[in-house]
């Protein structure tokens, strides 16, 4: 018997779910556009 456990997560298909995901893509893709620029990044809204 294994001593660990896991875990499987649906992904979320609820507004909340989406919106977060959303977010996070605009986040990084400033991110990414700042690093290419030669800035630091700036993380939170």
């Amino acid at each position: 018997m294994s001593k660990t456990a896991s875990l499987g997560l649906a992904p979320s298909s609820s507004f909340f779910g989406r919106l977060m995901v959303s977010i996070d893509r605009l986040l990084m893709t400033s991110a990414r556009i700042s690093a290419r620029n030669g800035d630091l990044p700036y993380f939170g809204l």
